[in-house]
């Protein structure tokens, strides 16, 4: 009898092994195992769109589908391209931060070359003549003062007053898990800061677009033809390798996630790296080690990377910030840290337009904490983060 019963009680739990393996293979993975897709890898959405228009680009090294960039696929099938628009660093991404881009032509295709990022960053209506649709597709890291978002904003306000279609071909932010800093007081727009949105904004180019019409921070925002191509099987909280280095200067995910807080350093006197192989992991300055720290680097020219960099051919000493964990928020400490270590001349005139605001360099001349500060963000913050929930097209 026992022996009847277990084995009626063996083939019943093998029954039930079986049928949950059945089930488990017919479950379709979790979202988050599923390939990112980007925007521009949609052909199939919007080739149609594109069909018998003249097109122009917004693109740079990084605007790739697989391992052809997107003007070689467009050509590939008969799209009619006629301009190219390059933004900071140029077309090919080959030239260090701030460094001129010229007009040209590109050398594989022939095709013209417009610099936005020159005597003129916002394209004229004879740039845009000919054309009767732009696409923007560009890697971006999520921080209101890295310019790519700057271009867009003004490519988008010149093709609402041309009449224009602009269409973003999304891609993710590799910082888009957190919001946080002050948001840009408009007293300080400039290149470096445009919109009123905080330093990290948590949102990808296409949904900060949506932002930039709803919000009508264009004056012709209700003209602006805009099209999105969203990105499959991401959300906010994923983490995104980039599969190539968005600037010269951002050359992995350890600077990306860095740059939000080490940026701010460039309106000072101390050193992020540029000139070294690991900038926007390090700072430091070339003062007493005993005080600054024992780790040492000293900067270089290096061409397509850093024209003669802050305190170049001096060994800076300071911190190596290669092996810290990433960041989910601003880390005001370190500028805090630096600032009591050597406040001789700490700031320079490029610091406020980097902030956002004068608030903050007074409010680090007078010995605020890095909590006080942060709280001073508030109601301005909150509001923002509220605001920016209504543009998501991605899960937060």
């Amino acid at each position: 009898m026992n022996r009847d019963h277990n084995i009626k009680k063996y083939l019943l739990v093998t029954f039930l092994l079986l049928l949950g393996l059945k089930l488990s293979a017919c479950t379709p993975p979790p979202e988050q195992s599923r390939p990112v897709i980007t925007g521009a890898e949609q052909l199939h959405r919007y080739l149609s769109l594109l069909q018998g228009k003249k097109i122009g680009l917004l693109v740079n090294h990084t605007s790739y589908i697989g391992d052809t960039h997107l003007l070689d696929t467009l050509l590939s099938h008969g799209i009619q391209v006629q301009t190219i628009f390059a933004p900071e660093h140029g077309f090919r991404g080959d030239l260090a931060n701030g460094e001129t881009v010229s007009d040209g032509r590109d050398e594989k295709t022939g095709l013209p070359v417009i610099s936005l990022y020159g005597k003129n960053k916002k394209p004229s209506k004879d740039h845009l003549a000919d054309l009767d649709l732009v696409i923007y597709d560009i890697q971006d890291v999520g921080a209101r003062f890295y310019t790519y978002i700057s271009s867009m904003h003004y490519m988008m306000e010149a093709c609402a007053d041309s009449g224009l279609e602009f269409l973003i071909l999304d891609r993710p932010n590799p910082n888009g898990h957190y919001v946080d800093g002050p948001v840009l007081d408009m007293d300080y727009q400039s290149f470096v800061g445009m919109l009123p949105i905080p330093i990290v904004y948590g949102m990808t180019a296409g949904e900060l677009a949506q932002m930039i019409v709803g919000e009508a921070w264009l004056e012709t925002a209700s003209d602006l033809k805009l099209t999105i191509i969203p990105i499959e099987n991401w959300d906010h909280q994923q983490v995104y390798p980039l599969p190539i280095a968005p600037s010269p200067n951002l050359p992995n995910d350890q600077s990306i996630n860095l740059y939000p807080s080490l940026c701010l350093f460039e309106g000072t006197k101390i050193s992020v790296g540029r000139g070294t192989h690991f900038p926007f992991q390090v700072i430091g300055y070339p003062g007493d080690s005993s005080l600054l720290g024992n780790f040492s680097f000293r900067p270089v020219s290096m061409p397509g990377y850093s024209k003669h960099p802050k305190h170049e051919k001096k060994t800076c000493y300071g911190t190596d910030l290669r092996s810290t964990k990433p960041l989910s928020a601003i880390n005001l400490e370190y500028i805090i840290e630096l600032y009591h270590k050597t406040p001789e001349e700490f700031f320079n005139s490029f610091f406020n337009k980097l902030a956002g605001n004068s608030r903050l360099q007074e409010q680090i001349l007078n010995g605020r904490s890095a909590q006080e500060i942060k709280d001073s963000w508030e109601p301005k913050l909150g509001n923002f983060k509220k605001d920016r929930k209504k543009y998501l097209l991605y899960q937060d």
